[in-house]
Formats: structure tokens, C-alpha cells, sequence
């Protein structure tokens, strides 16, 4: 599962939420509620620059201290970025996968957007090209 711990600072009314390992990736709400939406998004915007920039993503550290949440994406989202890793460990280019699928490289630009509403059946076919399986998992919600 993809998570990063993030710091929901309480501040006169409202909560700030920057994430340690993720220093782009700041925003706040007036719940907490709000403010772990608001976080969700910073991250997945964040980690989008890093995808963008063709750079790894980072590593999550251990959830200490005070006011230490964990925020977890959407699983379409954690597919995707996944599939990002899983490409850049195989030294994989959009290009690259577009070929080995057959399809078009704006095809694959949309599997990769965080943003865009992809088939799983597609982000599966790519998984295949690699020589990957997604496996998707159930757990109790926290």
C-alpha cells in the first residue's frame, strides 16, 4: 500500500498538513475531515510533479510523533503509481510501453494521469508487458 505520514498541525481553527517526506506537498482544512481530503489531493498532485519530472518517487518513512497521520490514495491511484515504479525499475519510457501494448503514447499518458479515471483491465494489460501481476488486496479500514 502506498501511504506517506503526514503532520495535521491545529492552528487557531484550522489544520495544516505538510508531509515529511514530501516537502511540495502542503495544504490545511478547518476539520479534520477536510483537512485529510485536502491531504489526499496535495499528495496525489505532489507525487503527479514527480511522475511529470520522470523522478522516483519517495520513500515513505515511519509514521512518529505528534499529530502523525497516515494518508493513503485511492486504490486506481496506487495502481498508477505503481505501475510507475514497476516501469522505471525496468527502465520502461511511456514510449516503450506504448510499443510493447500497442497502443499510442497518449494511451499510456492517461494510464499514468492520477487524475484521469483509467481501466483496471488496461493498468493490468501494462502490468502484463512488464512482467508483473496486480494484486489487489482487502483490509479493515482503520
Amino acid at each position: 500500500m502506498i501511504a506517506y505520514p503526514a503532520k495535521f498541525t491545529p492552528e487557531e481553527g484550522a489544520f495544516t498538513v505538510t508531509f515529511p517526506d514530501i516537502p511540495e506537498a502542503i495544504t490545511c482544512g478547518y476539520s479534520p475531515v477536510e483537512a485529510m481530503a485536502y491531504a489526499e489531493d496535495a499528495l496525489a498532485t505532489a507525487l503527479s510533479i514527480y511522475m511529470d519530472r520522470k523522478q522516483d518517487l519517495p520513500k515513505a518513512s515511519a509514521t512518529r510523533g505528534r499529530h502523525i497521520r497516515m494518508v493513503r490514495l485511492p486504490a486506481l491511484q496506487e495502481a498508477k503509481l505503481s505501475l510507475y515504479q514497476a516501469m522505471r525499475e525496468a527502465g520502461v519510457r511511456k514510449a516503450d510501453l506504448a510499443r510493447r501494448l500497442g497502443w499510442q503514447k497518449s494511451q499510456v499518458d492517461r494510464l499514468l494521469n492520477l487524475r484521469h479515471a483509467s481501466r483496471l483491465d488496461q493498468i493490468e494489460q501494462a502490468f502484463g508487458v512488464l512482467r508483473k501481476r496486480l494484486v489487489i488486496a482487502v483490509e479493515d479500514a482503520a
